[in-house]
């Protein structure tokens, strides 16, 4: 029989929609997650999961900008090569100097790598933090007029689905981005149109963030994390597009609008 393939992270937003795709290729998959016992700060529990799959697909929790993921991917990527998993597909992160840490670690651990190197996620704005701003009517961020160029996880899901599944995409980085760059308030104002609801977007300063964060109860740890990637990594390093989804596919990226309205079809924000 066919060995499976592994999704780290099989229930978020990128690594459920490999699932499917992968199903509907006829693939047998393995999830490994916390409720499999999989635990990315247990190296203990990485072996059981890696036991005997063809590939395996890796999303880092909660980011690989994160301290320390960088020495757990070269650990789990080496643990992998070891037990004959030698197929490795990893998500990373643009502009993220410990994401791209994480990439050159995977490159040299001997694996047959394939790097997605992502934007920011359409669907952070109904999978994501980001929703129950939409739902309350008001999107506060500490961000102006910077420019990001949203990448469909549609889009992320079909190329991970083509390196795990192709071998012509072994040894390929994939910058992937949408077709055109929109500042936060012009990604907000998109979903207000497609989804009929008024939707404001307001910049704040990073202690107003912070302080919102803490009034949440977000988890230490990720408070952290969106601190920086809102305060650090939104400075405009990747203010700037790239042909990651047409190399690997042969096709353009999908657009934000088609995303909103997608989105507001299916009553993501009513």
């Amino acid at each position: 029989m066919e060995k499976p393939i592994l999704i780290i992270g099989g229930k978020g937003k990128t690594g459920s929609r490999v699932a499917e795709r992968l199903q509907a290729k006829g693939k047998e998959i393995r999830f490994a997650s916390r409720p499999t016992g999989f635990d990315w700060t247990d190296r203990n529990t990485w072996a059981a999961a890696l036991e005997g799959a063809a590939a395996a697909y890796i999303t880092y929790y909660p980011d690989l900008a994160a301290k320390g993921a960088a020495d757990n991917i070269d650990a789990l990527a080496r643990l992998a090569v070891s037990l004959g998993v030698k197929r490795l597909v990893l998500l990373s992160g643009r502009g993220e100097p410990e994401a791209q840490e994480s990439e050159k670690r995977l490159i040299a651990s001997g694996a047959e790598w394939t790097v997605v190197r992502a934007s920011w996620f359409n669907q952070n704005f109904d999978e994501g933090q980001l929703a129950p701003m939409i739902l309350d009517g008001a999107v506060a961020l500490p961000v102006s007029t910077v420019r990001e160029p949203f990448i469909d996880a549609g889009d992320i899901a079909d190329v991970v689905t083509a390196a795990l599944t192709d071998t012509r995409h072994i040894g390929e980085l994939y910058e992937v981005t949408g077709p055109r760059l929109l500042t936060f308030a012009e990604a907000v104002n998109e979903i207000g149109r497609a989804s009929g609801r008024e939707v404001a977007f307001h910049t704040i300063s990073n202690e107003e963030f912070e302080d919102g964060l803490k009034s949440a109860q977000v988890p230490a740890d990720l408070a952290e994390l969106l601190v920086e990637l809102f305060t650090v990594v939104l400075d405009g390093r990747n203010e700037y597009l790239t042909d990651g989804v047409q190399r690997a596919l042969g096709r353009p990226p999908r657009d934000f609008a088609d995303y909103a309205q997608r989105a507001a079809a299916r009553g993501a924000w009513t």
